[in-house]
This record gives C-alpha cells, sequence and structure tokens, in this order.
C-alpha cells in the first residue's frame, strides 16, 4: 500500500481537493445507506403488526408531528419514508460512482502527461541507453493499467469499506449477535481467501507488466524493420514473439479475473444459508416467525448490501495485488527528476566571437574507456570546420557534446568565455540547428515536417519555401499534387533518403540558427545535388558557424579548418586557408 499512497504526491493541488470531495461523498453514502437500512424495521412492523408499532414510545413524536391519527397513515408514511430513503441512498451512490469514474480518469489522465513531460525532460544519455519500448509501455499501458488496477480499485475499496462499516454498525444496533456473527463468518472467510491468493496475484501481476513490455518491442521491432522483415520472411519470427507473450500475459490476467470473481459465488449461497438459519431458529421461539420478521427483513437487505460491497472490496485488492509491478514501473517513471531550472525565465547568452573547447573529456561511463580526452579547440564564428576520422572516432560524439545533448565528463565548453552549465544551456542549444544523418520525419506535411515541433497555425509558409529553396528541394515538393501539404508517411516512408536529408537540410534552415551542425547530412545525395546543397550552405559562412561531419573530403572543400578525430582525442587540426 505503500506504493500506493506515494502516487499521492503527484497529485495537483485541484485533484486533491476532488480527491476530498470524493472522499466526503462516501461518508454521506454510508450515511444514506445507514438511514436507508435503520428504516427496515419500523417500516417492516408496521407492515407486520401496524397497532403495536402505532402505540410504540419511540413513533409518537413522529405522529405527533405528522399529526397521525391511525395506524393506516402511519403505514403510509413509513411506506413513503422508506421508498424515500432507498431512492436517496441509491441516488447518492450512483453520483459517488460518477465522480469516482471521473476523477480515476481524470488523474490517469495527469498521470500519462507527467509521465511523457518528464520523460521528454530527460537527459539525451538517458533515451539513448534504455529501452523505448519500456517508456512507450508505461505511457500507453502501464499509466492506464494503473488507473483501472490501482487508482480506481482503491476508491472502490474505500467507499465499500466506509459503506461497509454504517451497514455493520446498523446491524449491530439492531441484533448484536446475528451481526457479530454475519461480520465473523463473513471476515473470516474472506480473509482465508486473501491469505492463499495474494502471492499468486503478485505473480502474475508481475508477469503481465514484463510481458506487457515484450508485446510493445515485439510490435516496434516487426513493423519498425518491415522491409528487412518482408525480405528475409521473418513474420513467423515476430508473430512467435508476440503469440507467447500475449498468451503468458492473457493466462495470467484471466486467473486474477478468476481469483477476484470467485468469492462472490461462494458468500452469496453462505449469506442465504446464514438467513434460513436465523429465520428457522427464530421461528422456533415463542411467538412463531411474525414479531421476528422486521429484524430478518432488516437482516436480509443489509446482507443483500453487504455481500456486493465485500465483494467489491474484495476484488478490487485482488486487482491491486496484480497490478503493484505495473504501478512500480509507473512510479519510477514518475520520479525522473525536471530540471531544477524549467519554471525560470531561461538564461540569454550572447554568441558573437567563439566556441573554446577546454580540456574536454568524455565517457558513457566512469569503467568505460575514453571517446575522446582533453581536447582543445577554439572555433571562430562564422567559420566553417569540418570533421573526419574513421567509424567510430567519436566524432559525431563530440558534436553531441558541443550542443550539449551530452554533458562533458570534464573540461568545459565556452561560449564567448561563458561556460555552459545546466543554468544556460537551453538559451545555448537555442543557437544551434542540426541535422543529423537520419532524419526523423513526423507522419504529417512536408510543410509541418520543415516546421518541426511549430503549431500549423504558427508556421511562416514564406520561410518554408525559402528554406526548401535553399536545401534544393522546393522544386520536387511544387511538382506535387498537394505541394508542401503533401503528407510523407510515418517516418517519411513515401520518400527517397535523399529527400528525406533535404527536408531535413531545410528544417535547420528554417531555424535561422548561429550554429549549424551537419552530421553525415548529404551522405545519401548524389553528387550534383550534395554540390548544390553545399553551395548554399557555403554561402551562409560568415554569416553562421558551420560544423560538419563527412567521409567525403569533397565535402569538406569549403571549410577552413579540417579537424581529424580519432585515437581518444583530436589527431590535427589543420586550417584551409
Amino acid at each position: 500500500m505503500k506504493s500506493i499512497f506515494s502516487l499521492w504526491n503527484f497529485l495537483s493541488g485541484r485533484r486533491r481537493k476532488q480527491f476530498y470531495f470524493l472522499l466526503a461523498l462516501m461518508f454521506a453514502s454510508s450515511f444514506a445507506e445507514i438511514i436507508s437500512l435503520g428504516l427496515t424495521i419500523p417500516f417492516l412492523g408496521v407492515l407486520t403488526s401496524p397497532e403495536e408499532v402505532y402505540k410504540h414510545d419511540l413513533i409518537q413524536p413522529v405522529i405527533q408531528i405528522f399529526n397521525i391519527n391511525s395506524p393506516e397513515r402511519l403505514i403510509l408514511l413509513l411506506t413513503m419514508a422508506f421508498i424515500f430513503a432507498a431512492i436517496f441512498a441509491g441516488l447518492v451512490r450512483l453520483l459517488l460512482l460518477y465522480v469516482m469514474s471521473k476523477l480515476a480518469f481524470y488523474t490517469g489522465a495527469d498521470i500519462g502527461i507527467d509521465i511523457y513531460r518528464r520523460t521528454l525532460y530527460q537527459d539525451y544519455s538517458v533515451h539513448i541507453s534504455r529501452n523505448s519500448s519500456e517508456v512507450f509501455n508505461g505511457i500507453l499501458t502501464k499509466s492506464d493499467h494503473v488507473i483501472a488496477g490501482v487508482v480506481t480499485p482503491f476508491l472502490t475499496i474505500v467507499s465499500s469499506l466506509i459503506i461497509v462499516a454504517g451497514v455493520v454498525a446498523t446491524l449491530f444496533y439492531i441484533d448484536i449477535v446475528i451481526a457479530a456473527s454475519t461480520a465473523a463468518g463473513f471476515g473470516f472467510f474472506y480473509w482465508i481467501t486473501i491469505k492463499y491468493t495474494h502471492k499468486r496475484l503478485q505473480e502474475n501481476g508481475q508477469s503481465i507488466a514484463i510481458k506487457g513490455v515484450s508485446l510493445v518491442k515485439s510490435l516496434q521491432e516487426g513493423l519498425g524493420g518491415i522491409r528487412d522483415v518482408l525480405i528475409n520472411g521473418s513474420q513467423e519470427y515476430y508473430c512467435d514473439i508476440f503469440r507467447s507473450s500475449d498468451m503468458d500475459m492473457r493466462r495470467a490476467s484471466s486467473t486474477n479475473q478468476f481469483i477476484s470473481g470467485s468469492p462472490r459465488f461462494i458468500m452469496e449461497a453462505l449469506g442465504i444459508t446464514l438467513i434460513a438459519i436465523v429465520a428457522y431458529i427464530l421461528s422456533q421461539q415463542e411467538g412463531g416467525l411474525i414479531p421476528v420478521i422486521p429484524v430478518l427483513g432488516a437482516l436480509a437487505i443489509g446482507a443483500q448490501r453487504l455481500l456486493p460491497l465485500m465483494q467489491q472490496a474484495y476484488h478490487g485488492l485482488s486487482t491491486i495485488k496484480g497490478s503493484l509491478a505495473s504501478l512500480d514501473d509507473v512510479l519510477l517513471l514518475l520520479n525522473q527528476p525536471l530540471p531544477e531550472n524549467l519554471d525560470n525565465e531561461c538564461k540569454s547568452i550572447d554568441f558573437a566571437k567563439y566556441i573554446s573547447l577546454e580540456n574536454l573529456s568524455f565517457s558513457y561511463a566512469k569503467d568505460k574507456e575514453w571517446i575522446f580526452k582533453d581536447v582543445n579547440l577554439k572555433i571562430e564564428k562564422g567559420s566553417c570546420v569540418g570533421f573526419v576520422g574513421t567509424t567510430g572516432s567519436g566524432k559525431s560524439t563530440l558534436l553531441d557534446v558541443i550542443m550539449f545533448l551530452l554533458k562533458p565528463t570534464s573540461g568545459s565548453i565556452k561560449v564567448d568565455n561563458v561556460a555552459i552549465n545546466e543554468s544556460n544551456v537551453r538559451a545555448w542549444q537555442k543557437h544551434i540547428a542540426h541535422v543529423p544523418q537520419s532524419i526523423y520525419l513526423s507522419d504529417s506535411s512536408i510543410a509541418e515536417n520543415i516546421a518541426f515541433g511549430m503549431p500549423r497555425e504558427d508556421i511562416d509558409f514564406k520561410k518554408v519555401e525559402k528554406s526548401a529553396k535553399m536545401a534544393r528541394i522546393s522544386k520536387y515538393i511544387e511538382d506535387l499534387d498537394e505541394g508542401y501539404d503533401t503528407h510523407v508517411g510515418e517516418r517519411g516512408v513515401q520518400l527517397s533518403g535523399g529527400q528525406q536529408q533535404r527536408i531535413g537540410i531545410a528544417r535547420a534552415l528554417y531555424q535561422d540558427a548561429d550554429v549549424l551542425i551537419l552530421d553525415e547530412s548529404t551522405s545519401a545525395l548524389d553528387d550534383k545535388t550534395e554540390k548544390e546543397v553545399m553551395e548554399t550552405i557555403q554561402n551562409l559562412s560568415g554569416k553562421i558557424t558551420i560544423l560538419i561531419i563527412a567521409h567525403r573530403l569533397t565535402t569538406l572543400s569549403s571549410c577552413s579548418t579540417i579537424v581529424k578525430v580519432g585515437g581518444q582525442g583530436l589527431l590535427s587540426v589543420k586550417s584551409q586557408e
């Protein structure tokens, strides 16, 4: 239960107030049930023995207030009161269910967006170190599972127990012996059931959580690599992975569902049996069954209220036990730290002179080898610097560190003698436009992909067209039936690699950044198109700072400086002027 209460820390003030209101509504529902059940005895009593009830001392104030002059009018009054109490209790329960369902829904929405937000703000090193399937499953599936399997059942348990307490208290007031026997019998049975099933429920819950990740992973890998799957004929391999995970998950889910629902039928039979036994015993007493009909009626109605409530509570507890593994995974995602300066105004940073790398070193972990060590480099504003080196020499990593996507292990990056750190990193990154080798394209229009991450209504379409022209892709776009409104498909599947790269270049140019970083961003272009694109970029040299990674030296022909990377550092820095 500790994990459940941990969720409270992630709720907004508004949601907490709504939960307090829900708690008050639970007590109101319990009070309504007490009134409804409490009226059972006088109602049934007046039906079986109207004259005795009419003369009873406790009923005299009611007779005087409503000016009742006959037992028949008392029957009508108590009938109406009983009906009103039953309807009122039902309406309160209905309102409780509505508020509880809505609150659970909105809480789930809050948790989902909080996880997504926290995930998006994690360091780049975090994203490249973990399996995206786990994150996707946490955001899309496990957050919903936590609401359906933890929050809603917990609210149901609390609500049921509060109402049960009211009903049991009323039954104790009516007949302490019968109430005590009933509570002891039902309570003992549920205790035994919980004792012998909780371990199985937890094990199944862990299996569901693990297999859920496997399901998402098999879908991602199978559909994400569909070209290779089709060529290699490996469809059945991925189907087998999906089938195995899906069957194991559904098997565990069905078992938990059976365990959660099975006590209901036993308890219903037990309740009817108990009422029958009590009725028989009371019928053998002096006066027969007539005098005790009100008590029996109250017991029957009480049992009719108690059994579903106790089953709801048990079902809720069973569901929670089976969902704790998912809850733990969600809490891990919710505990992802947000940047300390997230809500603070971003510190501005000027870039007028140079970027300086001073004794810059980077390693992915303490026990791993250096990617590069003690790098010293000064990059003048407006210069064009090319980076070359063998595959795996650390070229891309070096640029990732310059962009502060990866934090340096030691040393510093300075812009006009101002060190880049957590407080000003966003200000520095606003100066940068990046074109990676592999361009990510969303399933939206070409214009939306060029102005990536911007609402459509805020897009400057003239600027989009200008950027596309500079990237040498405007003619291709304008020849399309829908032009810049043409959808590119998921991950740009409807475009060639070269077209994707040119859209990526247009995206970078759209940003009007001071620093343009190109990481093998022309590798998929033919020689003619590459030359045209590079001529455009070269024309920007002097206005903006350009950093280029390329394997082909011809791509770097216009660079003022060539930096050779390798051997955990810079092998050479050569000026081409």
